[in-house]
């Protein structure tokens, strides 16, 4: 049994079982580190218990991906093994791409080309690409627009693509929480507006079905689960086993093979679960699971840094929106002209109309964020640490969020440079899961590349000459880019 050193002793006392530890250690150096790492796990036990909800740090664990009974599901799509094999295939499957700006493109794009193990189920560029995107590079960084498309006619998105991972502990989808019809969008039909994505909540569902749902159609791809059906019998019987008597809601606004296919996207998602990063390790008893700067990172984020006042939940999330001055999407890597006019600016304010919600962007969930170079709802810091020492500061990056509109909680930390660093490697290091990889498949049904497909993605990935090849990320952005950090 490890000996624990209590805090805030002093005088004779301290002394006493100083002298009485090294007399039980017989005086040797080199036990003194697992000392200190106890009286760290003691301190973090105690500290975790005052910001769980429960008051027990099991809150935090995240459930195996399989546990599907233990996984927060929507009451209107309960999670099957069904729902969860067809999901994970149809993120991946380019064949769902029938819709594209031009014919050239079709079969070349999918949900994963934006959402990829490499980069934490994000893109590793400022904006994602889709439809009108070429190539891919070693882990996404070399995805670049296609000559054939005008700057118009491209799927990309006006804000940095967020991580769906770990997204079955927020009910309400995207920077402004548009998607969900349930959570803190009760209340908000009047904006669900007829002929645009936002009424797709009018179905019902959570934030990741209703997501899931609307981006079929956003993202032209609208005609491939009708098409997948129709042109692959296995697909045909994985629909038939995944929604037995399925009906649709509103046929007059989603087909039924859309509203489908949508629900087990988001079935699959919700068992995408960063449940292997040393923090989840540690948390189920593997007290060596995280080094003792990570500890310490960990003891400030959940107690002097006030991290947990926000990011509270299993996934180190929550539904709440904040104004923290972070700056918009421009500069290098962006595909587009920065218009300062587009409401995605405003955030939550861009969905809910409320002057009062200006600015104000929900708060992320932090696993695997080491794997994003492209950081902040604008993709305006490039590292971990720059964002730590950004929260530390609280000088607002963008002049375009006024001063009165910034949180209350966007103030000075005080932390210091070692401190700074220590809470650093606990954000990259025991919330980096090493092996995301493991929740994709091999292959598809059709056989095709993915995330990409087009001829110079091909190329990139290994796919040339090959079909139905194992799918194997080349190599994690984390490590490669580690020693540039």
């Amino acid at each position: 049994m490890k000996t624990v050193i209590p805090l805030n002793l002093s005088g004779a006392s301290a002394l006493l079982i100083g002298i009485t530890l090294l007399i039980s250690i017989g005086g040797c150096d080199s036990d003194l580190p697992s000392l200190v790492s106890a009286d760290l796990d003691t301190q973090l036990t105690t500290a975790l218990e005052a910001a769980a909800e429960n008051g027990q740090v099991s809150y935090f664990i995240l459930p195996d991906s399989d546990d599907l009974a233990s996984i927060p599901a929507d009451p209107r799509n309960p999670l099957t093994p069904e729902k969860v094999a067809l999901g994970r295939l149809l993120v991946h499957e380019t064949a769902l791409a029938v819709n594209p700006m031009h014919p050239e493109s079709n079969g070349t794009y999918a949900c994963s080309s934006c959402h990829f193990p490499q980069a934490g189920f994000r893109a590793m560029l400022p904006q994602g690409l889709a439809d009108g995107g070429i190539g891919f590079g070693r882990f996404g960084e070399r995805r670049v627009p296609n000559p054939d498309y005008v700057t118009e006619e491209i799927d990309r998105q006006p804000i940095r693509v967020p991580s769906p991972m770990n997204g079955a502990y927020q009910p309400n989808n995207l920077w402004n929480g548009q998607f969900g019809a349930t959570g803190v969008n009760a209340g908000t039909e009047s904006e669900w507006t007829p002929g645009t994505p936002l009424e797709t909540n009018l179905l019902g569902y959570e934030g990741l079905e209703t997501q899931a749902i609307a981006g079929l159609t956003v993202h032209r791809m609208h005609d491939g689960p009708a098409s997948l059906i129709a042109n692959y019998p296995e697909y045909a019987t994985m629909f038939s086993a995944a929604f037995p008597g399925f009906q649709a809601t509103r046929p007059d606004l989603v087909p039924i093979e859309v509203e489908m296919a949508g629900l087990a996207i988001a079935s699959w998602w919700r068992t995408v679960l960063s449940n292997q990063a040393p923090f989840q390790l540690w948390l189920r008893g593997d007290a060596n699971a995280m080094t003792d700067a990570q500890k310490r990172g960990a003891l400030l984020f959940f107690g002097r840094a006030n991290c947990s006042s926000c990011h509270s939940g299993p996934n180190l999330a929550n539904m709440s929106f904040h104004a923290l001055g972070m700056g918009e999407l421009l500069g290098p890597g962006v595909f587009s002209d920065f218009n300062p006019k587009d409401p995605v600016h405003l955030g939550r304010a861009s969905f809910t109309q409320r002057d009062e919600d200006s600015y104000q962007f929900k708060v992320p969930q932090l696993y695997n964020v080491a794997d994003d170079m492209f950081l902040g709802h604008g993709s305006t810091f490039t590292s971990v640490r720059e964002v730590v020492a950004y929260k530390n500061a609280a000088i607002r990056q963008t002049t375009n969020v006024p001063v009165d509109r910034l949180d209350s909680l966007f103030e000075p930390l005080d932390l210091s440079e070692g401190e700074i660093d220590d809470l650093t490697m606990f954000l990259e290091r025991a919330l980096y899961d090493p092996d995301l990889a493991r929740h994709i498949p091999t292959t598809v049904v059709s056989g095709n590349c993915f995330p990409n497909n087009d001829p110079q993605s091909r190329i990139d990935l290994g796919c040339e000459g090959v079909m139905a090849r194992p799918y194997r990320p080349i190599g994690r952005a984390f490590e490669l880019l580690s020693v540039s950090r």
